[in-house]
């Protein structure tokens, strides 16, 4: 690297220039009483290249070297000038002399390829751009100690939520290009290539300055060209750390600048490599058990018997004594007797020794056990391999094949549990970013009832197991079944481990790209994980087994390991049966052929034929046949024409207090968006939770889309590519991260991390729970109104760690005058991410068109005066009005009236005909009165003239032309009036107390 260096400052031509001047001004002169210069005094360099494109050869002296007799100034080479790749240019002559061996040369570049140390040229500059939080000054210093770090063959970025810039500045003569090699796995991290010039300008070339995203465990590589004169390189990354996940670094490799006019001397090969040849370009790494200095034309055998040595070693390494971390048990493949031996073999290559003391030798090999039965779909016929079962057949693994009963067909799929031989469309490698240890050897081993990873050749290997799939087919009675799911991928796996090991399970679609589906760090007890399959393509699904993210000398954590115990695939093109399923027969049952049933159709038990699902049911995604497939849809939602999906046209009814409410959400259909926060990171970075909610969809479809923008990809392309593309998101309700602009010093907002929230819709009701997801009370504010609030419940397929069941969506509809048009959405105070749990989210969104139907009992009528004969009956709405559309106002209207109120007239009409009856009714009742009277005192008279005697009967009778209106009473009781006549005559007192009145009746007592 030094020498490097020191052609780049030749290149620039400072000194050159210097001594340049100090001759013209007679420095020579001073200098004559100097020893002579010798060839070995001094050198050659170049002076900058003036306005022509000229430039001198001048003599520069080499430092603590006083002489004089330097060579005159010579013209030079045209600054464009530069010599061939394997060839350096002969300052004394120059000339292109081809370089020794144990050199090379990139005739007009330069390249970096040791990173022991951070090479000369190049530098680190550490900053937090967060801008929104905190202080400047303790910004800088939570940055520190965050730099690109060389790591032998690769330099690696930072690993924290800094923004951390690796820059290199050269000075091109003519227009070149950089190259480098990259490995970009973690999209948690923000890579930017990208080039200024000497007036801090980003350059044209660099408009795409994004890096793309590589496989795991895969190297890529980026180029850009460079124009002539200064060039600033920048490779910047940038951690956003959300919660506690770990980011992987960004690892860079090989960085070639091709441009430079002229290399004046050779690059010495680095340690670990050689050139045998005059001229060559490059270097060759050493074989294995050889090792070579810097500057080597030859590599150096080890003494192999006590040293070893790893390809493109610089020394032999003692070999250890063996231990039983250096071998591994396989199994062999069943005999034709159903056996298998347990072999034990040395981890290739190996480095151990076994005559040193406290050594393990090899264990014997040779034990005999039961071979494991075939994986169901299999059979073993009579010979030492299993063999897949013909089309049209099954076998549970220990039978021989059956064909399928009339009626039925066989589930197609792949269901591995027993591991004697890697099965036929697997298979297994190992891979390591820095090194080639363990090309070649197998990353994971079967051991019967599992398979589990290998050796490999150092504790930070990727020990690679892959599955291929070709596609994906439901069987012929399910095609008419067309939900979201074609086929899953169910395994059974547990991992062991005692440091930071890494399990990925990783999905390949249609040989495009490689993402990662899940990861598990740490030991994990043994469990399950399924993942669904949506889209009929060729897949390749990968598990990755690392055990630590650092190489390290030697072997600490070889016995950390994966255990995968079984893997079953689904509806596979290629796929074997286990076991048949019923299917539908042909109306005219001319054989036992299945044929496939219409969209929404089930296969009817009783006859095996297909019938169409009754209305508002969606068909299973997994079984169609019974009438049971046909499931009801949920309340407020009704099914779509092929029976696929229930779906809500936004149009919602219910019956409360024996009236009828409705509901019309169309004007909210649109999709809507929230921004909650802000959040912010351990770190202090700043991001906000974005959501699009799409309330209805389409009929089904799913209108709210979510997308990450890292990649500078157009909405439009992604759309495009949608099945593809791993960044798109199209659902019900989904989620992304944004990064604000003013966080991170980008310059637009980022978004990342989207993901579907809700790709099923269950039902609209106003209870508050619906199959199994319920709302907490407190979740929200009450609401205002006296009107319910409907809930949309949703609920997504996506099954994470943490959500086994999958995630849930409720969007709550509350009705609020006070906001019209779209209303606001808003998520709960005390769950600013929108969920407390991770797993079920909650919104409500208050509109006025979230507000139910009017009707007849939401208005009243007010009359007016009659005026001139007329009179006029207006209709206003209740107050606070609640409701929106529905039944309309009723318009004004005029009824003809009279002057006086016709009521005011009857009214004084029964008025005066009550008066008079009274008045009549009074006479005669004191009419009657004086009648009784007189009668009564003629009584009295006749019983004073007659003592202790009663008149005879007939005295007492009616005479003829008198009332017979009252009977006499017989009463011990004077009346009021009798009293009062008594005091009028004086009479004695007991004579008007009492009137004793005799008769023959009384005397007969």
């Amino acid at each position: 690297m030094k020498m490097r260096m020191r052609r780049a400052g030749a290149e620039r031509g400072y000194p050159g220039s210097a001594w340049v001047c100090c001759w013209l001004l007679g420095c020579q002169a001073a200098a004559l009483q100097l020893p002579p210069c010798e060839e070995t005094d001094y050198h050659f360099e170049y002076t900058e290249c003036d306005s022509s494109g000229s430039r001198w050869r001048v003599a520069v002296p080499n430092p603590s070297v006083e002489c004089s007799g330097l060579p005159d100034p010579v013209k030079g080479k045209e600054c464009t000038f530069s010599c061939a790749s394997g060839e350096y240019l002969e300052m004394k002559n120059q000339v292109c002399s081809k370089c020794a061996e144990g050199t090379y040369s990139l005739g007009s570049g330069i390249k970096f390829d040791e990173w022991d140390e951070l090479p000369a040229g190049f530098s680190n500059v550490a900053t937090f751009m967060d801008t929104a939080v905190g202080s400047a000054e303790n910004k800088a210093d939570s940055c520190n100690n965050s730099s690109w770090t060389p790591r032998g063959n690769y330099i690696e970025s930072n690993r924290d939520d800094c923004t951390v810039s690796l820059i290199y500045a050269v000075h091109l003569k003519k227009s070149g290009s950089v190259f480098f090699e990259y490995q970009y796995i973690d999209n948690n991290i923000f890579f930017e290539f990208f080039i200024q010039n000497d007036q801090c300008k980003e350059m044209e070339s660099t408009a795409d300055k994004w890096v793309k995203l590589t496989d795991n465990g895969e190297w890529g590589s980026h180029s850009v060209t460079l124009k002539s004169g200064s060039n600033i390189l920048y490779w910047r990354t940038t951690g956003i750390l959300m919660g506690s996940k770990v980011v992987k670094p960004v690892l860079v490799k090989n960085i070639t600048i091709e441009g430079v006019a002229y290399t004046s001397e050779c690059f010495a090969c680095k340690p670990g490599t050689f050139s045998d040849k005059p001229g060559s370009s490059g270097c060759q790494l050493c074989p294995r058990n050889t090792y070579s200095e810097k500057g080597a034309k030859e590599c150096t055998k080890c003494n192999e018997e006590m040293y070893y040595a790893e390809e493109g070693s610089s020394v032999c390494i003692e070999r250890p004594p063996c231990t039983n971390k250096d071998f591994f048990q396989i199994h062999t493949p069943c005999d034709k007797e159903g056996k298998t031996q347990i072999m034990y073999k040395w981890i290739e290559p190996k480095i151990c020794r076994e005559d040193l003391p406290d050594a393990l030798t090899l264990p014997p090999s040779g034990e005999r056990k039961d071979c494991p039965p075939c994986n169901p779909g299999f059979y073993n016929s009579a010979s030492s391999s299993c063999t897949p079962c013909p089309p049209g057949t099954f076998s549970d693994g220990t039978q021989e094949c059956k064909a399928c009963p009339a009626g039925t067909e066989p589930a197609l799929g792949f269901e591995y549990k027993w591991w004697n031989i890697l099965p036929g469309n697997m298979k297994t490698s190992c891979f390591n970013v820095g090194n080639s240890k363990c090309d070649g050897m197998n990353g994971w081993e079967v051991a019967g009832d599992h398979i589990q990873s290998g050796a490999g050749g150092s504790d930070n290997d990727y020990l690679i197991l892959n599955l291929h799939i070709p596609g994906f087919k439901p069987p012929t009675s399910m095609t008419g079944a067309t939900g979201s799911e074609l086929g899953r991928i169910t395994f059974i796996f547990e991992t062991i481990c005692s440091a930071d090991c890494v399990l990925y399970f990783m999905a390949d679609v249609n040989r495009k790209n490689t993402n990662v589906v899940e990861s598990w760090e740490r030991s994990k007890e043994k469990q399950s994980y399924t993942h669904i399959i949506s889209k009929n393509a060729s897949f390749t699904f990968t598990w990755a087994f690392q055990r630590i993210n650092e190489g390290q000398d030697s072997r600490q954590f070889i016995n950390d390991m994966a255990k995968i115990y079984s893997i079953t695939v689904t509806n596979a093109v290629d796929g074997v049966a286990s076991s048949c399923r019923a299917c539908a027969l042909g109306s005219e049952q001319s054989g036992s052929s299945c044929v496939p049933c219409p969209a929404g159709h089930y296969i009817e038990k009783e006859t095996s034929q297909c019938k169409e699902c009754p209305a508002n049911t969606f068909l299973s995604i997994h079984q169609v046949y019974g009438r049971e497939a046909c499931i009801p849809c949920g309340p407020g939602s009704k099914s779509t024409k092929d029976h696929s999906a229930c779906f809500s046209d936004c149009l919602v009814s219910y019956v409360k207090d024996n009236q009828s409410l409705s509901y019309d959400f169309s004007n909210l259909s649109q999709v809507g968006s929230l921004m909650s926060g802000p959040s912010f990171t351990s770190r202090g970075t700043k991001f906000f939770h974005f959501f699009n909610i799409s309330l209805c969809g389409n009929e089904g479809k799913k209108m709210a889309i979510c997308t990450d923008n890292i990649t500078d990809v157009t909405l439009k392309d992604m759309v495009a590519e949608s099945e593809d593309f791993s960044n798109f998101v199209g659902a019900f309700v989904c989620q992304s991260t944004i990064i604000p602009s003013d966080s991170k010093g980008f310059r637009t907002a980022l978004a990342l991390q989207s993901n579907s929230l809700a790709d099923r819709f269950l039902g609209a009701t106003i209870e508050t729970m619906l199959e199994n997801i319920s709302i907490k009370t407190d979740m929200f504010p009450p609401s205002p109104s006296k009107i319910p609030d409907v809930h949309f419940f949703y609920k997504s397929s996506t099954v994470t760690t943490s959500c086994e069941n999958g995630r849930a969506t409720v969007v709550t509809m509350r009705c609020n005058p006070n906001k019209p048009d779209q209303g606001e959405l808003s998520v709960p105070s005390s769950c600013p991410a929108g969920t407390c749990d991770g797993c079920i989210f909650y919104f409500v969104w208050e509109s006025a068109e979230a507000c139910r139907l009017c009707t007849e009992q939401d208005y009243h009528e007010i009359e007016g005066a009659c005026k001139k004969g007329f009179q006029e009956t207006l209709y206003v709405w209740n107050e606070p009005k609640h409701c929106i559309k529905g039944v309309p106002l009723p318009g004004k209207r005029t009824n003809t009236c009279e002057t006086v109120d016709f009521w005011l007239k009857v009214g004084a009409g029964v008025g005066a005909f009550t008066a008079v009856l009274l008045i009549a009714l009074t006479c005669y009742f004191w009419k009657k009165n004086q009648k009784l009277e007189y009668k009564y005192s003629k009584l009295v008279m006749t019983a004073n003239s007659k003592e202790c005697e009663l008149p005879a009967a007939d005295s007492c009778a009616i005479m003829e032309g008198e009332d017979n209106e009252e009977e006499v009473v017989y009463s011990n009781k004077q009346s009021l009036l009798g009293k009062l006549k008594s005091l009028a005559t004086k009479e004695k007192e007991d004579h008007f107390e009492s009137v004793q009145l005799k008769s023959s009746r009384s005397q007969n007592i």
